[in-house]
């Protein structure tokens, strides 16, 4: 899907920090101090945001809740390979103009044949304003929809990583100057400037020309007493033990090589699921279950069950705990790991 649209309510601009913080916490999403400083220079100085790093650590996600607390309208760029500009910015209805030109034929025709040669006719022709090339024609896609909207927006370029240079250098009309240019009918100009936030995923560099016109962030995942706040936020029914634990998981899979590591809304989904399993997801078939609820890929799974088998051999022959005890489990990896350590200072 190229484009998504949230209802907006009534506008609001927020003052301070705190204030964006609050509004953004309303809705759920608890933002870190430095990445909340950044958002709010970016709305008082109408600069689009280009927040980069890992997948699964909330960058989509702020520029929903940003637009639902600010009151505005949601317009998403969904960014991929091969994505062009009649998807991203308009493209002319060409069955509507078709049709235009058929209910005309007869009155161009006569027109036409008044004329006593091929070449006489084909400059009438080329007078002839069929009225084709208009804006009752122009379907626009997310950047000019932003452009022309009439109530202020959020628009989010989403993944802009997985397009081309070319895509990019497309884009920059849109964020510098707030404006795409139609060739057929002129430049339109932003009738309310819209918040643009541009994610990446880091899968390439970026070209220099369109980091210079966003301010920059680098987003990483959150630190284990956030993220623990987070996973509470979304799933309050399930115990902080065993979001701690769900938590701790993940966060010793993602110092593992994995292709794709655990990403936030994962973590929230295992706890949810690890709250219905009875025992918090600690029997062994329930361990499991979980850890493919983190892990997507099959050869990050190998990876992943490997290291947890061999920190909780390592952790029973140095602390001669029964292979069935608490430092074993998956839950466990990281207090095996950091009595390995331990043992070797």
């Amino acid at each position: 899907m190229i484009t998504s649209t949230t209802t907006a309510t009534e506008p609001k601009a927020f003052d301070t920090v705190e204030e964006l913080s609050a509004g953004l916490a309303d809705q759920g999403y608890l933002i870190d101090d430095e990445l909340a400083v950044v958002v709010h220079l970016a709305t008082l100085l109408d600069r689009p945001l280009l927040l980069e790093g890992p997948a699964g650590v909330g960058k989509t996600e702020l520029a929903k809740s940003l637009a639902v607390a600010a009151g505005r309208e949601l317009i998403r760029l969904q960014c991929y390979e091969g994505l062009d500009e009649a998807r991203a910015l308009y493209e002319w209805d060409y069955a509507r103009q078709l049709l235009h030109v058929q209910m005309l034929r007869d009155r161009i025709s006569g027109e036409l044949a008044v004329e006593s040669s091929l070449a006489g006719a084909s400059k009438a022709l080329a007078r002839t304003d069929v009225g084709v090339y208009t804006e009752d024609f122009l379907v626009p896609r997310p950047l000019l929809a932003a452009i022309t909207s009439t109530v202020p927006t959020v628009l989010l370029v989403d993944e802009i990583d997985r397009t081309d240079e070319a895509m990019e250098a497309v884009m920059l009309e849109v964020l510098a100057e707030r404006q795409v240019t139609v060739p057929e009918l002129g430049t339109f100009v932003a009738r309310s400037v819209p918040w643009v936030i541009l994610t990446s995923n880091d899968t390439r560099e970026l070209s220099p020309a369109l980091k210079r016109r966003c301010l920059h962030f680098q987003v990483d995942y959150p630190d284990a007493e956030r993220e623990c706040r987070i996973v509470a936020v979304r799933a309050p029914a399930v115990e902080k033990s065993v979001i701690e634990r769900v938590v701790g998981l993940a966060r010793d899979l993602r110092e593992l090589p994995l292709r794709k590591s655990p990403s936030i809304a994962e973590v929230i989904d295992a706890a949810r699921a690890a709250a219905h399993l009875g025992d918090g997801g600690q029997d062994a078939t329930h361990r499991r279950v979980l850890l493919s609820l983190l892990v997507k890929f099959g050869s990050d799974l190998d990876i992943a069950r490997r290291s947890i088998e061999t920190a909780a051999v390592q952790s029973n022959v140095q602390s001669s705990e029964p292979a069935g005890s608490g430092t074993s489990s998956a839950f466990g990896l990281g207090r095996a790991r950091s009595a390995e350590r331990a043992q070797r200072r």
